[in-house]
Formats: structure tokens, C-alpha cells, sequence
């Protein structure tokens, strides 16, 4: 009986929700697809026709007239903004109007999950925590942690080395382990192999978070397809199991170490010092290395120190390094999988960036240093490239606090009122992949970024860690650890194709980012002569 009841009242929230939006794109004149009643424009990515971002690229490919044009994506309507300008305005320009990601769990559902620096709702106690998290991110501190992820990198290339003269690795999933034990180390203070020891609480708790099947799936697809229901089925983003692992070893480490005054050079050791007051600002732009062209630079507001009108609690912190390790687990595995399939299938690019890499060893005794890894030019442009090509994200999104309009600027436009709770999108796969922007678009080509090329990039045409004060704050960490295990895994393994390689890459029609089903599939051939890891 309450179960017929529960699915009458869903079946009515969801009616309604859609009714309301089936005309909003075409009431303010805005270019769009006609969309289908619950599914919106997604139905063809739903039932496994084409991804997401394939399906966002046909779109934005059609509407190519236009500085923007409409979405329905499912439950939810969103304006795609194509125009490399608008998205300029909008980021920074009107960043206090676009402050945040729209949610979809209500805070009180999932405090630890709202909590997290990408999650949280914009306004003073946003940029109060990204004032605060900054000085953890800059160039001297990821220089301070390159000693702990040295030794991760150290244990993957031994791990695949005891593998004998010639291995096929599945990328994605090795560096998904490799991630886990970066972050272990560098945000928890955790040592781990969970490629040696792939039952770790750290790996199985980590592949337990990323499954998004059954009827976890289902509920939050139903929150997304519309909000009101995820008050009713209260579905956290973190399951209970991981909440509280991470929960009781983040407060077990600070009070060992507040007891123990241990001081080790990672996260929880900043977010600490904060917390005493004697983490500040500061400006090592020209005394350390910077990580690399995508870099992002922090803005205003996490160069502001503010005064703090919030706590930085036990929770607080336990609620970044959470985002931290979700981060290493997806995106940051992402980028370092796509990076070495492309040599893979470019060897002139891999004997290239061998090179450069042998070369500034010669200087420093046979040693990767944090200044050697920073100043090698290809290697950069090299993973520049590829997140070009393979951006980690397919869009990134911002939601309004107060209405806005956009205002024409050709003849066929006109106002376009944008209501309070307004979702914009940025899409960053297609955009990268607009020959407007980089001719030839589908070639895998490093020289794009080369010292006289990345001066004619068009600004907000390339946004690998997005765009505007709400950008990725871990871009100089994300990078360190890419450049770190491409350059060790270059200098000591030949990367081939093998029989599993997929060329082309075939997008999963279920996964959002873009990645295939069946894996990213490459071969190391150890080289017996030219191996010069340090042992």
C-alpha cells in the first residue's frame, strides 16, 4: 500500500516538474532542440545511442550561428554557452550573479558531500574556505609533497617492472590505484600499494564510491531528474560505509599528530596549520617552478585573506580531502590514462619526450627533481595536448543567485532573462574540439602549445580545470602528478599498441566523462638498456 502511494506521489512531482519546462527555451526565443516530455534532449545518450559527449558536440556543431543555444537535460533546462567571450563575462565578469554548481543533494542530506569546496553554494563562506584552502595550492607546497608522491611513482613503475620484459596495462584502472595511493599518502597521511594490495580499505572503499549502479544509480538519476525527490528518498552522495571509514581516519590522524606534534609535508598538515593560524598567503610565482601552461591562477577571492566567520572544523577538513580522493579516483586518472595512450599511438611524440627527459637528467646525477620535472617544455606541451584533446570533464556548469540577462549583440538575438537558480553550461569537450579554434582537431599535435603557438590560443578556448574564481583549485597538483608518473613511465618503458588498444576511441554511453567501457588499453616493453629509474 505505501509503495503505491510513494510511486503516485514521485509520478506527480516528476509530471509536474516537466510540464512547467517542455516550452522554456522557445518562450525566450532561444535556438534549441525540440525536446521529448521527462527526457528532454537525452534521450538518445539514454537508451546508449551516442555518449554525452558526443551528443553535447552534435548540438553545439549545429547551433554554430549562434553565442549560445538551449538544453533540456531531462528534468532540468541549461543555457550552453559557445561564445569564448560570454564565457569570459559570465566566469569572471558575473561570477557573484554564477557563483556555484547547481546541486543535486540538498545539504542537510549530505553535510560531508555539501561541505566539499566544489559542492558548496557560493557566497561568504565559499570564498572565505577558498581563501582558506588556497595557500595549501601553491607551488611551494605541491613542490614540498613531490617527495611523497615520488615514492607512489617509485612503487607502480617496481610493481609493472616484476611484471617481466613486457606487459599489457589497462590505464585507466592502474592509474585510478596509483591515484588512490597518492592521495592516501599526500591527503590522509596513509601509506598504501593498491596495486600490489588491491584489497586495501583504501581501493575498496575508493571502487565502492565510483559504483554508480543499481538502485543508488536509480535515486540519484530521480534527484537529478527532479530535486523535491531527494529530500523524500534522503540518498547521500557518500555511502554511510565510506563516510564513516574516512570520517573516524581523519580524526584519528589529527589527534595523533596533535598529541604527537608529527609534522608530515601533505594536506592534513596545512589544513592543520590553518586551523592555529600559521598558514598565510603568499607569492612563489618566481621562486618555484610553475607546473605547467594549464595551470589555472587563483582569483581575487582566494587571494583575499578574509577573516574567518566559520570554523574550520575536524569535518571541514574531512570533507576536502574527500573531494580530493574523488578527484584522484576519476579525473586526475583521466588525464594521465588519455597522456600515454597518445604516445602510444604517436611514437615520434614518446621518442621526443624521452629525450628531453634523459637529457635533463644528465644535469642532476640521474635524478627526477621537482625544477627538472617543472622545466621540461615538451613534456608540458605534451600534456597540454592532451587535455585538450581528452579534457577530464565534458562541461562544466554554474547556477545563478539572482536573475540575470543576457544582452543581444546580433540581429537575431534578443534579451534572454535568465531567472534566479539559472543553470549556464561551459562545454568544454566541444570547444576543444572546434576546428574554429584548433584546426585539425582530432590530430594529437604537442606543438600547439609550443612557446610561439600558446600566445595565439583565443582566451577561454581551453579549460582542462575550467574557468573563472570557481576553476579547479588542484590544477598544480593535478599536474605534478601527471608529469611525475608520464615522465618515469617514458624513461623506463617503451609504450606500444597492443591487440586491446582502441583506435578510435570508442565513448562509453553510460559513463559522463569521456572514457570507453572496455578500458584504455596500452603495452610497456621495459627497456633494458635505457631504464634509469632510481632504485
Amino acid at each position: 500500500m505505501w509503495a503505491i502511494v510513494l510511486l503516485g506521489v514521485l509520478t506527480f512531482l516528476i509530471y509536474r516538474h516537466f510540464k512547467k519546462s517542455l516550452n522554456y527555451w522557445e518562450e525566450k526565443n532561444v535556438q534549441h532542440d525540440r525536446p521529448l516530455p521527462i527526457f528532454g534532449n537525452m534521450l538518445p545518450n539514454l537508451l546508449g545511442k551516442i555518449s554525452n559527449a558526443e551528443l553535447i558536440q552534435q548540438l553545439y556543431n549545429k547551433y554554430s550561428s549562434g553565442r549560445y543555444f538551449g538544453l533540456y537535460n531531462l528534468g532540468s533546462t541549461s543555457l550552453v554557452i559557445r561564445d569564448p567571450e560570454l564565457i569570459k563575462k559570465i566566469a569572471v565578469k558575473e561570477f557573484e550573479t554564477f557563483p556555484e554548481h547547481k546541486p543535486f543533494i540538498p545539504s542537510d542530506v549530505d553535510p560531508l558531500w555539501s561541505n566539499n569546496l566544489f559542492a558548496m553554494e557560493g557566497g561568504e563562506k565559499w570564498h572565505q574556505l577558498r581563501s582558506t584552502l588556497s595557500p595549501s595550492f601553491t607551488s611551494s607546497k605541491m613542490k614540498a609533497m613531490f617527495v611523497l608522491m615520488k615514492e607512489c611513482t617509485k612503487e607502480f613503475i617496481n610493481y609493472f617492472e616484476s611484471k617481466g620484459d613486457s606487459v599489457d596495462v589497462e590505464l585507466k584502472g592502474a592509474f585510478a590505484r596509483f591515484g588512490i595511493d597518492v592521495i592516501a599518502t599526500t591527503a590522509f597521511g596513509v601509506t598504501c600499494n593498491s596495486l600490489s594490495d588491491p584489497k586495501n580499505e583504501f581501493y575498496v572503499l575508493g571502487k565502492e564510491l565510483m559504483n554508480f549502479k543499481g538502485l543508488r544509480r536509480i535515486i540519484l538519476m530521480l534527484n537529478l531528474l527532479c530535486p523535491p525527490i531527494a529530500r523524500i528518498t534522503r540518498v547521500s552522495f557518500f555511502p554511510e560505509k565510506i563516510k564513516k571509514f574516512f570520517g573516524s581516519l581523519v580524526k584519528e590522524t589529527l589527534q595523533l599528530r596533535r598529541e604527537r606534534k608529527v609534522v608530515r609535508p601533505d594536506m592534513i598538515h596545512l589544513l592543520m596549520e590553518y586551523q592555529k593560524g600559521n598558514l598565510a598567503q603568499e607569492e612563489d610565482a618566481h621562486s618555484t617552478p610553475e607546473a605547467g601552461f594549464a595551470v589555472v591562477e587563483e582569483s581575487v577571492f582566494g587571494k583575499t585573506k578574509q577573516k574567518l566567520k566559520f570554523e574550520v572544523t575536524d569535518d571541514i577538513i574531512t570533507s576536502q580531502v574527500m573531494i580530493f580522493f574523488l578527484a584522484g579516483l576519476d579525473t586526475v586518472s583521466t588525464m594521465m590514462s588519455y597522456t600515454i595512450y597518445e604516445l602510444a599511438l604517436n611514437p615520434d611524440s614518446q621518442n621526443r619526450l624521452r629525450a628531453e627527459i634523459e637529457d635533463a637528467l644528465r644535469f642532476s646525477d640521474g635524478k627526477l627533481t621537482y625544477d627538472n620535472l617543472m622545466g621540461m617544455k615538451y613534456l608540458d606541451m605534451v600534456i597540454s595536448e592532451s587535455m585538450r584533446k581528452w579534457p577530464p570533464f565534458v562541461l562544466i556548469d554554474r547556477r545563478s543567485v539572482r536573475p540575470y540577462t543576457i544582452e543581444p549583440e546580433g540581429p537575431t538575438e534578443t534579451p534572454v532573462f535568465l531567472e534566479k537558480h539559472s543553470q549556464v553550461i561551459y562545454p568544454i569537450f566541444a570547444i576543444h574540439r572546434d576546428p574554429k579554434y584548433y584546426p585539425n582537431p582530432d590530430k594529437f599535435d604537442p606543438e600547439r602549445f609550443n612557446d610561439e603557438n600558446r600566445s595565439s590560443i583565443q582566451p577561454y578556448t581551453y579549460l582542462p580545470f575550467g574557468a573563472g574564481p570557481r576553476n579547479c583549485i588542484g590544477s598544480r597538483f593535478a599536474l605534478q602528478e601527471g608529469k611525475l608518473i608520464i615522465a618515469e613511465i617514458v624513461r623506463n618503458f617503451d609504450i606500444v599498441r597492443v591487440k586491446k588498444t582502441q583506435v578510435p576511441i570508442v565513448m562509453s554511453k553510460t559513463n559522463f566523462n569521456p572514457v570507453p567501457d572496455e578500458g584504455i588499453w596500452v603495452g610497456f616493453r621495459r627497456r633494458k638498456e635505457g631504464s634509469i629509474l632510481e632504485k
